[in-house]
């Protein structure tokens, strides 16, 4: 597996919410980037919406969605500060640090930015506190969909009474100079920048099995309320705390690990966050953690959720993103690379991405640099079956040697974790008549990345499975 991710697509468009790799957690971090390359955020490219993806058991009856909250009013505070007031061309907000929204936060500097919104880090002067502040664009569009996501984070605060669902506390909203403006807890950093900082050394297990645990009961209590996230990664997974202890550099290292002193997720970003009733964008996730269901358009409800969470927990366990991808076919193609072929009956269904398929008759060579890709290595690997539409029209559609190539360097799911992963992970023994963790966490992927959405694990079911039993 390449070590490293992939840079974005030309033209990919933004996120929607903030940037991820310090969204919200320490000031002042360096960016998302890894090793010189930038991570994708939300694109449009992809399959257009098709028949609604294989329903789980139905949901418990919806609950009436509470009102959201009014926006909050503001005492004059003394002194009157200078106060930004610019928008860019695009309405986002033009400050400076040191500079104010309203007289009561003071802009510190920034935690992430998206095309959704900015994020702030901000001194509260009412409360004495620091505060993540998130100034959605003003843009009509972006302050419907932010109206849209106070809804769902309402929802959360009202009907989550266990605190299960481990979202971001929002603690007020404003409308200011036409940003709607949300208040939030400020959390430490993401699990992303765990990994960027540990120069993307995996966790080791005790932390794989404390955060996916954490992630499939936030799931889960986000279900059970009717709610997809459909942007989990993890940049949008931030600790609680950003105090850290450091061990010894590992030999063959210069810098020491970092280890969280607190396992305590929270989930950020819910601005794609969507209802079950509610319409239903035909692409939503971010690439790397997005489900074949998507890709294939074959539409989509809470099984998205559980794929991403089993492409996030392959990433704690080895420190790389399982699919570095922007592109849909090789993005399939990996698929088939690690977990096996694509399910006939997935392919009979699919929606627009039917454009992805072998078509009938005799495949079509793809042709590099007026080479047919086939003498560029030899990676046709004979004949099509007669059925060729129930085949991904891969390699023959691949986009030239260096896409057929990085596919080629994927390996089936076991080995690539037992090869990444840390040693405690790999070389941990059996115990009480159970697997190896290793085989237990591999088990519990291959559930979680099951290709058809109808026998995708639930949260709940994920949750009693052995890899958390110690």
């Amino acid at each position: 597996m390449a070590r490293g991710r992939v840079p974005a697509a030309p033209g990919v468009p933004g996120g929607s919410g903030a940037a991820g790799g310090g969204a919200w957690g320490e000031a002042g971090a360096e960016g998302g980037a890894r090793k010189g390359w930038k991570r994708e955020r939300r694109g449009s490219e992809g399959a257009g919406a098709g028949a609604d993806a294989p329903q789980r058991p139905a949901p418990p009856p919806k609950r009436a969605r509470p009102p959201t909250p009014a926006p909050a009013h503001y005492p004059d505070l003394e002194p009157k500060p200078e106060v930004a007031t610019g928008d860019d061309r695009d309405g986002h907000l033009v400050y400076k640090p040191g500079e104010n929204i309203t007289n009561r936060f003071k802009i510190m500097g920034d935690l992430g930015e998206g095309t959704f919104a900015k994020v702030l880090e901000c001194w509260d002067r009412l409360t004495g506190s620091y505060v993540a502040l998130k100034v959605v664009r003003n843009v009509p569009k972006y302050r419907s969909a932010a109206m849209l996501e106070l809804e769902a984070l309402n929802t959360v605060r009202r009907y989550d009474s266990t605190g299960r669902a481990r979202v971001v506390r929002l603690l007020e909203w404003f409308d200011w100079r036409g940003h709607i403006c949300m208040v939030f807890e400020r959390l430490g950093p993401s699990l992303y920048d765990f990994l960027r900082r540990n120069s993307y050394r995996p966790f080791a297990l005790d932390f794989v099995r404390s955060f996916a645990r954490q992630l499939l009961e936030s799931v889960g209590a986000l279900h059970r309320l009717t709610l997809c996230h459909t942007d989990l990664k993890p940049e949008n997974i931030l600790l609680r705390s950003g105090n850290y202890s450091k061990e010894p550099p590992p030999p063959g290292s210069k810098r020491g690990l970092r280890l969280p002193s607190s396992k305590d997720i929270r989930l950020i970003d819910f601005g794609s966050a969507t209802f079950e009733a509610d319409y239903h964008s035909s692409v939503v996730s971010t690439r790397h953690y997005r489900a074949p269901e998507v890709i294939l358009g074959l539409g989509w409800s809470f099984p998205c959720d559980i794929w991403s969470v089993g492409c996030i927990v392959v990433e704690l366990a080895t420190g790389e993103a399982l699919f570095q991808t922007h592109d849909n076919l090789e993005h399939l193609a990996m698929m088939e690379r690690v977990l096996g072929p694509l399910p006939a009956a997935v392919l009979r269904a699919t929606g627009e991405g039917k454009t992805l398929l072998h078509p009938e008759g005799p495949p079509q060579v793809t042709k590099e640099g007026g080479k047919v890709v086939s003498e560029l290595g030899g990676f046709l690997r004979g004949p099509l079956p007669p059925d060729g539409r129930l085949q991904l029209n891969w390699p023959d559609g691949a986009r030239g040697l260096d896409s057929l190539q990085a596919v080629e360097r994927m390996t089936r799911l076991l080995p690539l974790v037992q090869s990444y992963g840390d040693v405690s992970l790999v070389k941990a023994p059996a115990q009480d008549g159970l697997q190896p963790p290793l085989h237990r966490l591999n088990d519990l992927l291959t559930r979680m990345l099951a290709y058809d959405p109808a026998e995708r694990i639930t949260a709940e079911a994920a949750l009693a499975h052995d890899f958390f039993k110690d």
